[in-house]
């Protein structure tokens, strides 16, 4: 009896000494922190397909991502039990300052619930786990290098820290050091491993919105691409009908002049000539539109600013456009004030702004009025062109002044490169004013232009174009005799025959060369008292033919005009830089041209 009364003293000192997790129970702990992990793992990759399919902001898909976080960490710590009650898992983000706000903290903390501290032990100090709680760099740095630790670190793709994660526990009612120990290591296991998670997470966020943002530009770039492929296509498409419509008024009305046997009256052959002088003047127009737009978004237009008689002027638009009212029966009005007289202004650019204004008016009225109302506001003069139309949609009047856009509307007939009012616009701005537009659906529209009465001092254009515009207006100041030689250096046979022709039936002596090596052999024979100089030429350039000119002594003094197509800012100074002495653009304005040549030719007094 006594033998077996010893065994159960032995047996109960031997239950009561401490004992490691059995293996069931260390199972039950692992399965406990993979099904946690992988849970955990599924909401994040729940939220960044969330970030793929809805494009978010990054700093509300980041935010997702992190609070997701404390919520699985907490869910999981409170819900087992292998975990540890009391606790409570929260996200501090790095700020400049060495230190980091709490910004996140798991749903079951609550504003009334209590809260729960970080201990650092070696301080002997507790920090607070609570929303917009501030931490110190230094204390986080502790937290994280203690044994067992409470923060783990959260960084960028970069390397660079953004925040840590950390948890607050209660500590564990508990006389079994071993399960206090083991519940220890199952919980930095679960924050280290999610802490991989969620920085995984954040690297990956990243790189879906960058993809996205190139993603969006680059179908930016395409809508764009496409819009301006379209408008090319619609440019181009008008444009070829506004070349061909007066091309083939010129070339029918030429060949039916040159059709043997076909003699018409002088009446009617007047008629077709003006036909055909209208007709070519209408393609001048559309390429100078063309160059406009292209000169002014260079920053190459210029301007002649000059003192305008404003109801001048404007007696003179009106005159431009009356054949064409007339023609759809519509009445034409203007109310000028009185109070205006003069402006200063680029007349000629003047002229053109208005007139793109009231033929767009005219273009898109039908029955009624067009009008042009001339006001004084202030500094500056309100011009309104006014009509009875067909008015403009909102969605039409946001693109309204972009180049090359048309309204698609039936009654404008296709017409029109759509440039007119994006020129327009641009002068008004170089005048330093601007175009107002107020319009409604069949109401009719009103354009308003706004122009300073004056200009800033120093903005004056090229005083060579205004000289040579002031010959134009006097194109016969001096009759020459017989023998006034003129060598034509000119590439185009056309354009030769037309100044041979005119300038003979002026009385000069024209003499025609059509290359470098042909004006050479004409100089060895002749003494022209003037050369006219074609830029392109097929054996040479024209401006360097003009520099061999002056570095020989025996020509050097001849005069040179230039005459060429090249007509953009600049080029007028980079042809009279290579020593020639006045300059005329193409197509040749030929009472212009027989001023110039008056004033070069002429015997000196």
């Amino acid at each position: 009896m006594q033998q077996y009364s010893s065994l159960p003293d032995h047996n109960s000192q031997i239950d009561a000494r401490p004992k490691p997790l059995t293996t069931i129970e260390q199972l039950r702990a692992k399965l406990w922190l993979e099904s946690s992990l992988n849970q955990l793992q599924s909401r994040l990759n729940d939220c960044l397909l969330s970030a793929c399919k809805t494009v978010p902001q990054a700093g509300a898909a980041e935010a997702e991502i992190l609070q997701t976080v404390v919520n699985e960490i907490n869910s999981a710590v409170n819900s087992s039990n292998l975990a540890l009650t009391d606790c409570a898992v929260g996200i501090a983000l790095f700020e400049p300052q060495a230190i980091a706000t709490v910004c996140y903290v798991s749903s079951s903390l609550s504003p009334n619930s209590q809260p729960l501290f970080l201990e650092l032990l070696t301080a002997e100090k507790k920090l607070l786990l609570r929303l917009q709680e501030v931490i110190e760099l230094e204390d986080l740095q502790q937290l994280e290098n203690q044994q067992p630790p409470s923060a783990w670190r959260l960084a960028d793709d970069s390397g660079n820290v953004i925040g840590w994660l950390i948890i607050a526990a209660a500590p564990l009612n508990s006389d079994r050091e071993w399960l206090i120990e083991s519940f220890s290591q199952l919980r930095s296991q679960l924050m280290a491993r999610s802490a991989k998670h969620c920085t995984t997470a954040l690297i990956q966020l990243r790189h879906i919105l960058s993809w996205q943002q190139r993603y969006q530009e680059l179908s930016n770039s395409n809508q764009e691409l496409q819009r301006s492929n379209q408008l090319k296509n619609q440019f181009l498409a008008n444009t070829s009908h506004e070349i061909r419509t007066p091309l083939s008024s010129i070339i029918g009305f030429t060949d039916f002049l040159l059709t043997p046997g076909f003699e018409p009256t002088q009446e009617r052959q007047q008629e077709y000539l003006n036909i055909i002088r209208s007709s070519g003047k209408h393609l001048l127009t559309l390429i100078n539109d063309i160059l406009d737009l292209s000169k002014i978004e260079a920053n190459q237009m210029e301007v002649q600013w000059e003192t305008i008689d404003v109801p001048l002027l404007c007696s003179n638009v009106f005159a431009l456009v009356k054949e064409k009212a007339a023609n759809k029966g519509l009445k034409l009005r203007l109310k000028l004030d009185p109070d205006i007289t003069t402006l200063v202004a680029d007349p000629l650019r003047l002229k053109q702004m208005l007139l793109n204004l009231l033929f767009n008016a005219l273009k898109f009225t039908s029955k009624g009025s067009v009008g042009l109302e001339v006001v004084p506001k202030g500094l500056f003069v309100y011009f309104t062109v006014w009509d009875t139309g067909t008015g403009i949609s909102q969605e039409d009047q946001a693109q309204l002044f972009e180049p090359y856009f048309q309204i698609a509307k039936a009654v404008a007939g296709g017409e029109g490169t759509g440039l007119g009012l994006a020129v327009t616009r641009k002068l008004a701005q170089i005048h330093g004013g601007s175009v107002k537009l107020e319009s409604e659906v069949n109401c009719g529209s009103r354009f308003t232009l706004v122009l300073p009465f004056r200009q800033e001092a120093g903005e004056v254009g090229g005083a060579g174009e205004a000289e040579g515009a002031k010959y134009s207006s006097s194109p016969l100041p001096f009759i020459p005799s017989s023998s006034v030689d003129i060598l034509l250096v000119e590439n185009d046979l056309p354009n030769a025959n037309l100044m041979q022709i005119y300038l003979r039936k002026l009385g000069y002596q024209v003499t025609w060369v059509k290359n470098a090596a042909e004006m050479w052999e004409a100089l060895a024979q002749l003494d022209p008292v003037l050369i006219l100089m074609d830029v392109h030429l097929a054996d040479g350039n024209g401006l360097k033919l003009v520099q061999q000119l002056r570095d020989n002594q025996q020509y050097r003094t001849i005069p040179v005009i230039v005459q060429t197509a090249m007509a953009m800012k600049g080029d007028r100074e980079t042809c009279l830089a290579s020593g020639v002495n006045d300059y005329i653009s193409k197509p040749i304005d030929l009472p212009l041209l027989a001023s110039l040549i008056a004033k070069y030719s002429k015997p000196p007094t």
